[in-house]
């Protein structure tokens, strides 16, 4: 779920740009917008987010100087009262990888590795406290990758998102939005439905979506494609082979220590989809529920989830359930935190049956279980006990290691995108293989990090049974600078 920055949350008293630049970015809406009270300032620049457009630079409004270097283009305001202005911002990230071993020695072998490099600039337009107007461009290329780039690898250039929000208040705080346009969907903690950060191309949707806040509550309802990712310049489209619709809720609750639920109901309809049983047209609903929160050093994220619909002239019967569980030493020198995650997903109990049961994660992160993305979490079972740490110098270092099962013995095993990777009909075996990763995070400034993973895939059984079955190390290190 995420908030929607209003129209004035930015006012300052710093000078005006000529009315001509108003034209290019819609002042004709401008006029039927007032701007809100005075807030409290804030002294220090907050982080910067992976959903560029819930950022809130309200704190530049009254201070006399500026925290940050680059704050002058984070609120450009266009008329005399600041209530219509402009924020503009960026990411620039250089990505190296190699794989030894490429999927299990299968795929396209690559002795020095591939550089991906991702650059984003965007412009978000208030207008008063109800429109907004948000637009981004991306751009991302590879280079040297053996067998060329992966779907998510190269985009020359394309809108990433251009969208406007259009608010209608309600009794008291409450509002309801309009979002309409490309668009970036997040929920949850990105198992279903994510922007897809990891690789080097980010995922968008077209369509539009309404956001009702209403007392404690956060509603959603969207009706969407997903963006296709094509390598050429503004060739980018909406996939005419899948549309994706759903109802997302958010609330704290009382009786959860320091927690949220949150309920959610989720339509795919997918043309021609693949699963080790075959190809058939996919129409699937998902329904699930997220408690999550923390309290006195513990924090919970804990996900149930049921999916039923039609698979060609089958029926389509999935389910997960997906823990994540950790304690903060807050107290302890590094401020270690020990976690532990368990997950299951369905798999199918017979490709020769015309219903499915594979669960099928939509739009999830693309990093599911790590940096290296070999498994999603499809037909899967994993353990995955984690251990972070608070170094000095901005730096985090995580150790983990997790260990694959298939949930399923007649189900292949599927990566991030539901993409079949194995199929399961020659072999029993159960065990996939486990998996141990390191990652050193460095964030030097509020601009700049550096990050640098390493990890290294044990091949289990059912990997030596059915592929090459070696073993898999992976390297990949990775600058990024935000503004």
């Amino acid at each position: 779920m995420q908030a929607i920055l209003h129209a004035d949350d930015c006012i300052s008293r710093r000078r005006n740009l000529p009315t001509s630049c108003l034209l290019i970015l819609g002042l004709p809406f401008a006029g039927i917008y007032s701007a809100r009270s005075d807030p409290a300032p804030v002294s220090a620049p907050p982080p910067f987010k992976q959903l560029r457009y819930d950022e809130n630079y309200l704190y530049l409004r009254d201070l006399s100087g500026q925290p940050d270097y680059l704050d002058s283009l984070k609120y450009i305001p266009f008329n005399e009262r600041g209530s219509t202005y402009l924020t503009l911002g960026g990411e620039i990230r250089e990505r190296y990888e190699y794989f030894e071993n490429s999927i299990w020695g299968r795929g396209p072998q690559d002795k020095d590795g591939y550089l991906l490099q991702r650059y984003m600039i965007h412009a978000d337009t208030h207008f008063g406290t109800n429109f907004r107007i948000f637009a981004q461009l991306k751009s991302g290329l590879e280079d040297d990758r053996t067998g060329g780039p992966r779907p998510a690898d190269r985009d020359d250039l394309d809108l990433n998102q251009a969208f406007f929000d259009l608010r209608l208040p309600l009794i008291d705080e409450d509002s309801l939005t309009i979002r309409a346009g490309r668009q970036e969907l997040s929920y949850g903690s990105s198992r279903l439905i994510s922007f897809r950060e990891s690789p080097n191309v980010r995922l968008s949707f077209d369509g539009a979506k309404a956001i009702l806040k209403y007392n404690s509550w956060q509603v959603d309802a969207f009706a969407v494609k997903p963006v296709r990712t094509k390598t050429g310049a503004f060739d980018d489209d909406p996939d005419p082979h899948q549309s994706f619709w759903g109802l997302y809720a958010v609330t704290p609750v009382s009786w959860l220590p320091g927690g949220k639920i949150d309920l959610y109901y989720l339509g795919l309809d997918r043309e021609n989809a693949r699963y080790d049983q075959g190809f058939a047209n996919e129409l699937r609903h998902t329904v699930g529920s997220r408690i999550s929160g923390e309290k006195a050093g513990w924090d919970y994220n804990l996900e149930f989830v049921y999916q039923f619909g039609t698979f060609g002239s089958g029926n389509i019967q999935a389910w997960t359930a997906a823990s994540d569980v950790g304690f903060t030493f807050k107290e302890a020198p590094l401020t270690p935190r020990v976690s532990f995650k368990a997950n299951i997903t369905s798999g199918d109990d017979d490709p020769n049956d015309s219903n499915l049961q594979t669960f099928n994660p939509l739009f999830p992160r693309g990093a599911y279980f790590g940096e290296p993305a070999l498994i999603g979490p499809a037909n899967h079972m994993d353990l995955h006990p984690q251990l972070e740490f608070a170094l000095p110098r901005n730096i985090n270092l995580t150790l983990d290691w997790d260990c694959f099962w298939r949930e399923s013995v007649r189900d292949g095993i599927y990566g991030p995108a539901i993409n079949l990777i194995q199929s399961g009909r020659n072999s029993r075996a159960r065990y996939i293989g486990n998996q141990a990763e390191t990652l050193v995070e460095w964030r030097f400034d509020r601009h700049i990090s550096f990050s640098a993973d390493y990890a290294h895939f044990f091949a289990g059984a059912f990997l030596k049974e059915t592929t090459s079955g070696k073993d898999v190390d992976y390297v990949s290190a990775w600058i990024t600078y935000r503004f």
